[in-house]
């Protein structure tokens, strides 16, 4: 599956790995695990990763990124990880490239690299790089392997989602060869401070539900300016206050921001991706997010969820 890429990574002399912006823990985890995969199995090449801060993600070795000239695209590989809209790269300079490589899991919204890996049934854009590893006999180090972990565990919720197949436990099975301290991923990712803990009780008492029972959090920027916690923490961070609730099926996180109404949407049981497209936005099947223009807009997506969730819209 991966020989269009691999071909590519072999040809190139430099190559500068990119990923969507405000990273996650997989596109950190899939870009830093490449970084390192590429290093280590060709030492002759020049490789570097650039892109926006790491946030929340900083304890994960190797997270600070490269500041590099423009003239380091000149005839230079650009691999682009974990995004599926152009507009969503971090550092638009990939464009400067000889020649472009998209590796994404995500739902297919448009193709915009010379070539495109894009496989929506994997539950980690991590995963399919550590896959890739495999498929091209690359050797592991204790670095890529515990990188490439860190963006499946983040990913897959610690291996619960109905994303998690039999290739991602063989992913975890050939990163598993290396022993890179397992229980440091574990702490370092759910370990909290009473700080965050006593954020998400504040959120947690904010929960409302429609008619048909979708749960949503609604923040406005004047409550944003009291809260001790950036967007991303708020935003990402406080979707999952609502996924253990029972009965709640469909939940989503409302934001106001400089840039509009960020929104964050899950599901236990529903496809809720087409909304989300809707609005502009994409992701996967059950999970999914946009950004909107106004809470007008938001309270029409809401309605648009609890349809599904009532079963008057198709999932």
């Amino acid at each position: 599956m991966y020989e269009t890429a691999i071909k590519l990574i072999e040809s190139y002399d430099t190559i500068i790995i990119h990923r969507h912006s405000k990273p996650d823990g997989d596109a950190l985890g899939a870009q830093i695990g490449l970084y390192e995969l590429i290093r280590d199995n060709y030492p002759k090449k020049r490789v570097y990763k650039v892109g926006d801060a790491a946030g929340r993600y900083s304890f994960i070795e190797g997270s600070v990124m490269e500041d590099i000239p423009d003239s380091a695209y000149d005839g230079a590989l650009a691999v682009v990880l974990d995004l599926s809209s152009e507009n969503l790269v971090s550092d638009g300079r990939w464009k400067l490239a000889a020649r472009s490589l998209r590796i994404d899991h995500h739902i297919m919204l448009e193709k915009f690299c010379d070539e495109e890996i894009v496989d929506s049934s994997r539950e980690s854009c991590a995963g399919m790089i550590a896959s890739m590893a495999e498929e091209a006999g690359w050797k592991l180090s204790p670095a890529s392997a515990k990188a490439i972990y860190t963006g499946m565990v983040t990913d897959t919720g610690r291996f619960k989602y109905d994303s998690v197949s039999s290739a991602t436990f063989r992913a975890a099975s050939f990163l598993l060869s290396q022993k890179f301290g397992m229980s440091d991923v574990y702490s370092s990712l759910y370990v909290d401070d009473y700080k965050n803990v006593a954020l998400r009780a504040r959120f947690v008492l904010k929960v409302k539900f429609t008619v048909a029972g979708v749960a949503y959090i609604y923040t406005t920027r004047e409550e944003m300016k009291v809260i001790d916690a950036d967007i991303f923490s708020v935003s990402r961070g406080m979707v999952g206050t609502m996924q253990d609730l029972r009965g709640v099926d469909v939940w989503v996180n409302f934001t106001e921001s400089d840039s509009g109404v960020l929104c964050e949407i899950r599901s236990s049981k529903y496809n809720i991706n087409p909304v989300a497209v809707a609005h502009g936005g994409g992701g996967h099947s059950k999970a999914s997010g946009a950004t909107l223009k106004d809470r007008e807009e938001a309270m029409r997506l809401l309605s648009e969820l609890d349809a599904i969730a009532s079963g008057k819209q198709n999932a």
